[in-house]
């Protein structure tokens, strides 16, 4: 497991913060700790709480909220759904789920994130496409 931390803007109804991130490989979820959430956006709670196991192999976390958030990297804006966790250790985790969504790559040997901006160009271009593109309007 290797970890990079570095600075990110994120933003919600709420506002903007800038805190250091920690992108995780070995963490499944994405998560802010609760004093991070509460400044951008509005948690919501969970239907059911979600049991996260963490590094120390004894020691479960329950988690009852979540939000969506977007962040930015090098002014690439990105956007997922954030566990929201009580006492987490770091301000904000980038987890697999979000870096696999988005193809982020971590390079470990020099501690840098790599964003392609064309991938997150064209995710969030699909996201805007019309759900019934190609169907005729019906007069």
């Amino acid at each position: 497991m290797s970890i990079i931390r570095i600075p990110l803007r994120f933003t919600g109804s709420k506002g903007e913060k800038i805190v250091y991130a920690l992108f995780d490989s070995g963490a499944t979820y994405s998560c802010l700790s609760t004093e991070t959430a509460n400044e951008i956006e509005t948690p919501v709670k969970l239907y059911e709480p979600l049991r996260i196991a963490t590094a120390s192999e004894s020691h479960c976390v329950v988690v009852e909220e979540a939000m969506r958030a977007d962040f930015y990297h090098d002014d690439i804006r990105l956007s997922d759904e954030f566990m929201v966790v009580p006492g987490l250790s770091e301000e904000a985790i980038i987890g697999i789920n979000t870096l696999q969504k988005w193809r982020i790559k971590l390079d470990f040997e020099h501690d840098k994130v790599i964003v392609n901006p064309k991938v997150a160009e064209y995710i969030l271009k699909d996201l805007k496409e019309p759900r019934n593109k190609g169907q005729r309007k019906v007069e």
